[in-house]
């Protein structure tokens, strides 16, 4: 069982705090890729961190879960915490969320979608971000860019 379910037995759908990883996977026209997921919104791949990972194995596992791609040479960006990192998501549950944002250019393997989490999966220049994409996700890569652009 995932790690946040079993807490959500003890605590029901009061705030809790949630570590996770997502990745900037950039291809070599330096386009990053999204995942446009379910409820519309594009995103990072990623997700939650199970009992006993690191931040690092979360992202790799994730990444690998979502996408198919194996990330290798994952480069740290920032740890992004605090109460703008607040959720109220739409069954009740609160959270703060705490997420390790890395970047790197070594992913290989051939893209795969999981359908039951995401639409669709695609490459966008740095410069045009599609304007579905969430303020978290968004936040992460203009950090990205006022860093290393």
């Amino acid at each position: 069982m995932e790690y946040y379910k079993y807490l959500r037995q003890y605590v029901g759908h009061r705030p809790i705090i949630l570590p996770g990883s997502v990745v900037i996977i950039l291809n070599e026209q330096n386009e990053v890729l999204l995942q446009k997921r379910n409820d519309g919104y594009w995103g990072l791949p990623g997700g939650l961190m199970d009992l006993g990972e690191s931040f690092e194995e979360v992202a790799k596992r994730e990444v690998f879960e979502e996408t198919g791609l194996v990330v290798e040479n994952l480069i740290l960006l920032n740890v992004f915490s605090g109460s703008e990192y607040y959720l109220k998501v739409p069954n009740g549950d609160e959270l703060y969320s705490v997420t390790a944002v890395y970047f790197t250019k070594d992913a290989s393997g051939d893209i795969r979608i999981d359908f039951s989490e995401l639409e669709l999966m695609q490459y966008f220049p740095l410069n045009n971000l599609p304007n579905e994409l969430t303020d978290q996700y968004r936040r992460f890569i203009e950090q990205y860019i006022d860093i290393f652009s």
